[in-house]
């Protein structure tokens, strides 16, 4: 186990910093669900950081950082790298101490973000776009805070940071008297957790607390598996709110102690949990948002009849995203499939195709096809959604049987990317 930079946040540090964050972030709602609560047979409470005035969390712990820098440091201004809602937290603070700032953030961040960070810090940030990922935007920060001195306001990795985020944990328990059962964590890359589990082991030890990461990003289990603090190859920046390829090093040390255990859960599972909620509950999460959320029913056995809390983290949520979304819930819940059809190159072969192969309740939702000349058959990629997932078999059967199937592509990654 690794030992270098421990850090354990204080209790009386973090209600100072929950002192120091009033009239700049606000008390969000404890609440019910009761469509949740109803199918897992539990209480379930949703901490609600998504109605934040940055619609995150993250403001917490920025504005914590920032606020503590001495006036040197503030005239010198300050970077950070963010995929999106640390970056918020930093533009208002940016506004509200009156700091100049730089905010580095990956290329494929959502126009939505982009904007609100814009909105927030108006004429005290300026915004760089950099890279595919988090790592790489943070890469290209951390040679700007060394080319030009300047302050880095780390995401998670600082102690300041981790205090401000830690309120969140105070807020729950003030807010209700009910002993807590579970506690329902995102792990990005480590700040909330870590803060809040701190707040917990000191004042709720008895609750059991659950860091959820995405399966393409599960960098803090693999690190609290391996016992050391890993830097993962490679990641899937999906639920760009919590894909980070290595964990704060403060966090690390703080969730392989306090983290009763970590899972991960599929980001389709994610995509479904966020439909739901809107469907559901007219909630409107981003994908990180939806995480504790996620991982409710692999504990449904456990948790029935117990007091559960799932920590909201955020609702920054690009509406063009929603195809995409919903493409990956669709996979999930094994409704969407993509094949190579081979179509004999005669006149018929198509209707035949969906008259006598296509069930009654199947959708073609993609066809890609050109035919070519001095061919028998001619292959189409062909995307079909189905109304129940038990449909699919038969129609590989009927397709084999005709001679109509060349492939299936969901279960082959290299192909699938490009589809999904």
């Amino acid at each position: 186990m690794q030992t270098e930079q421990i850090y354990y946040p204080s209790l009386e540090s973090i209600k100072f910093a929950l002192k120091n964050l009033s009239g700049v972030a606000f008390e969000t709602p404890l609440g019910k669900n009761f469509n949740m609560s109803k199918e897992l047979d539990a209480t379930i409470l949703f901490k609600r950081e998504d109605l934040q005035v940055v619609r995150s969390y993250k403001i917490r712990g920025a504005y914590n950082k920032m606020s503590s820098l001495n006036d040197v440091e503030k005239k010198l201004g300050i970077v950070c790298a963010s995929a999106g809602n640390h970056a918020q937290g930093v533009a208002l603070s940016c506004k509200l101490l009156q700091i100049k700032g730089t905010i580095f953030m990956p290329s494929p961040t959502p126009n939505q973000k982009i904007n609100q960070v814009k909105m927030f810090g108006e004429d005290f940030i300026n915004i760089v776009l950099e890279g595919d990922t988090f790592d790489d935007a943070f890469n290209a920060a951390k040679l700007e805070c060394d080319a030009k001195s300047k302050i880095f306001i780390h995401p998670f990795n600082d102690q300041k940071v981790i205090e401000g985020q830690a309120t969140v944990g105070l807020e729950i328990l003030s807010q209700t008297d009910k002993k807590i059962d579970y506690i329902f964590i995102p792990v990005g890359g480590g700040g909330l957790s870590a803060g809040l589990s701190s707040v917990f082991k000191y004042l709720s030890p008895e609750t059991k607390i659950i860091g959820v990461e995405p399966e393409g990003a599960p960098s803090m289990l693999t690190s609290i598996r391996n016992q050391k603090n890993i830097v993962l190859d490679q990641i899937d920046p999906f639920v760009d709110g919590a894909a980070v390829k290595k964990v704060g090093d403060l966090n690390f040390a703080i969730c392989s102690k306090n983290l009763t255990e970590v899972i991960t859960v599929p980001e389709g599972k994610v995509c479904q949990t966020i439909l739901d909620l809107y469907n559901k509950d007219a909630i409107v999460v981003e994908p990180a948002g939806a995480l504790s959320i996620a991982a409710l029913d692999i504990f449904s056995e456990e948790i029935k009849g117990k007091n559960v809390v799932c920590v909201v983290s955020g609702s920054n949520n690009d509406i063009t995203r929603t195809a995409e979304i919903k493409e990956r819930a669709l996979v999930y819940a094994n409704l969407k499939h993509y094949f190579i059809v081979k179509f004999p190159q005669r006149a018929g072969a198509l209707k035949e195709f969906v008259v006598e192969i296509l069930g009654p309740n199947d959708d073609i939702t993609h066809f890609e096809y050109t035919k070519k000349n001095n061919r028998t058959n001619g292959s189409a990629v062909v995307g079909l959604e189905l109304k129940y997932s038990e449909d699919l078999h038969p129609l590989i059967k009927r397709m084999k049987k005709a001679n109509f199937f060349g492939d299936y592509i969901n279960d082959k990654p290299d192909l699938f990317q490009f589809l999904v």
